[in-house]
């Protein structure tokens, strides 16, 4: 028999083996392509923690983790070497913030400027994801309130409803790669009438925040608020804050610089005096520490490296 009637039923084997595979492997990519599609994949650390400098970032905690959180801020750098440059005083607010859920948070906390008392939830709504749902954005709704205890004003006629303020925001943000994420925050706010010289109690702002990782552990943010003209009270300025998040295992450190002396949604977006083109800049630092205080699981949440 010629050979080359022996050839013909091995190469018909090996090109129809060849054949086979070649259609195996298009399968197989097929159903994992499917697969991952009936799947959601939800954007992960959009901003590196739960606040962008002052303002709330998009971020929430887990469920049954507590952020022990201790805010300073300093004096105005042009105060001058006599002030140490601002070093020699400082406020303080001190807050704790729990997850209820993985979308929902509360906290409350105690500035020492105009010895005010807030507190806030923040409700995650919708969540940037791709695959099963396509969600170009995460959106998260922030009501605060806050109350002014100062004692100067015990005697004057002042109501307790004079001494409390709202903020309602809308935070809307989009992870574009992943090193940056930008957030829009449309806020309103009824200012108390005791704090500042309002002409308006009601202001509408808007604001914006950027943040872009420079390295595994280390993130640069900016976070800017815009006052309507016609509701921003005389001697106030819109606020300007640039920082940076230092993340260490359970603690977080950040330190930055910003025209505004309060640590509150009211204080610092409609109530800042000092303006950077004058050198009322104050240098401040926030130190945060997590606890998990619920059962231990294999994605539990701790400060984000």
């Amino acid at each position: 028999m010629p050979i080359k009637f022996l050839l013909l039923p091995i190469l018909f084997y090996v090109f129809s083996e060849q054949a086979f595979c070649q259609d195996s492997t298009d399968i197989m990519n097929q159903l994992i392509s499917q697969s991952e599609n009936n799947k959601i994949h939800y954007a992960e650390n959009t901003f590196k923690y739960t606040r962008v400098v002052d303002g709330h970032s998009v971020e929430n905690l887990h469920k049954q983790v507590l952020d022990v959180r201790i805010s300073h801020r300093f004096d105005p750098i042009n105060s001058g070497i006599y002030n140490f440059f601002g070093l020699d005083v400082a406020v303080m607010r001190l807050g704790f913030d729990y997850g209820i859920s993985n979308n929902f948070m509360i906290g409350v906390g105690h500035s020492v400027y105009q010895k005010t008392y807030d507190g806030f939830f923040k409700w995650r709504i919708l969540r940037q994801s791709t695959g099963a749902v396509n969600m170009p954005i995460t959106l998260s709704f922030v009501p605060t309130i806050a109350v002014n205890t100062l004692r100067q004003f015990d005697s004057v006629k002042t109501s307790f409803q004079d001494r409390v303020s709202s903020v309602f925001q809308l935070l809307i943000a989009r992870k574009f790669s992943e090193t940056f994420s930008l957030q829009l925050m449309p806020t309103f706010i009824h200012a108390d009438r005791i704090s500042f010289n309002h002409i308006k109690q009601n202001i509408v702002a808007i604001g914006i925040a950027g943040t872009q990782k420079v390295s595994k552990r280390m993130n640069v943010n900016v976070e800017y608020y815009y006052q309507l003209p016609e509701d921003q009270a005389p001697g106030a300025h819109n606020v300007l804050s640039l920082g940076i998040d230092l993340g260490t295992g359970g603690h977080v450190f950040q330190l930055h610089f910003t025209n505004s002396l309060g640590m509150t949604e009211k204080s610092f977006i409609s109530e800042t005096p000092g303006q950077w083109s004058k050198g009322d800049i104050m240098f401040g630092f926030n130190i945060s520490r997590v606890f998990q205080l619920g059962e231990h699981k294999k994605k539990d949440w701790k400060a984000k490296e």
